[in-house]
């Protein structure tokens, strides 16, 4: 029996209202526990994607059951520390404003944690109580101890949580991968306190960069369930509840090795372009430039 198409999750509109994006480039062969990691090299594999032509998001029609999903993460490698560090240090700077408004920083909840190098830049902050939830065993062994404290191994779950129990809710190159991120922004605002955010870090599709890449931009990803937009990113919050929405791109520095990691050119070519590259140092160099991501900000009514 054919399974039935998911309606838009973010603005529920039925297949009737979506147009192909993209079809579907999973090669079986080609998966591993690397295909589920963060920040991994690019395989340009997805699902099938569809566009929902009334909130703009691209999404998979078909997904994979959410069971299947959580093992994949679950089992999924994890080797990048030094990224993570650098993704903090941008998603901090975007997220001032932001922090600046809050009604209190006692707790803070952060959905697919990693090491938690976030809840650190946090702590520094001021807030008291950290909690994460990452599924990724290996990205939990990678983390310091003392930050290990502060992550709970598994798959968000509301239920695991008092409402209204945190004043800020972090969720960073997340949203895309969860199966439902309706559900997941109507669960955080529930778990805010009165005058607490909820925060995001989005690809952004339709940015230059992603346009002008297509199919061998990275963000054309097996793990992905769905692809945001400005307009879509700002419609999953406005339909979830959120006031005083902000939507922005922002500036990441990485270093020029992993830029190269990215860029969609023959491997052998890369190779030799990495290894001059490393004999010099220069692949240590931190450029900064906005590659397509958005940060949103949403707040819960104090």
């Amino acid at each position: 029996m054919t399974q039935p198409l998911r309606p838009c999750p973010v603005c529920h509109a039925d297949a009737s209202h979506a147009r192909l994006f993209l079809e579907s480039s999973i090669d079986e062969a080609r998966l591993s526990a690397s295909s589920f990691a963060s920040r991994k090299v690019p395989e340009y594999m997805s699902h099938r994607l569809v566009q929902c032509q009334v909130c703009d998001l691209v999404y998979v029609d078909a997904p994979p059951a959410a069971g299947e999903l959580a093992r994949a993460y679950h089992e999924a490698d994890y080797d990048s520390s030094e990224e993570a560090d650098d993704a903090a240090a941008a998603y901090i700077r975007a997220a001032q404003p932001a922090l600046a408004k809050l009604a209190g920083r006692k707790s803070v909840l952060e959905i697919g944690t990693g090491t938690a190098t976030f809840l650190e830049r946090l702590k520094a902050e001021g807030f008291e109580t950290m909690v994460g939830i990452e599924p990724s065993t290996a990205a939990i062994h990678a983390a310091p101890a003392h930050r290990r404290a502060w992550i709970r191994e598994g798959i968000f779950d509301e239920r695991d949580f008092e409402p209204e129990s945190f004043d800020l809710i972090c969720c960073f190159m997340t949203l895309e991968h969860v199966p439902d991120p309706g559900v997941v922004a109507a669960a955080a605002l529930r778990l805010l306190r009165p005058g607490g955010a909820f925060i995001a870090v989005t690809h952004d599709y339709r940015s230059l960069v992603n346009r002008a890449l297509g199919k061998r931009s990275p963000i054309i990803d097996v793990e992905h369930m769905q692809l945001f937009s400005q307009r879509s990113v700002r419609r999953l919050f406005d339909e979830a509840g959120y006031k005083d929405v902000t939507v922005k791109a922002f500036v990441n520095r990485y270093r020029v090795g992993y830029w190269l990691r990215l860029v969609p050119i023959p491997g052998p070519l890369k190779a030799a372009i990495a290894r001059g590259l490393a004999a010099t140092r220069l692949d240590r160099i931190r450029l900064g430039a906005n590659v397509g991501n958005l940060f949103t900000a949403g707040f819960k009514n104090g």
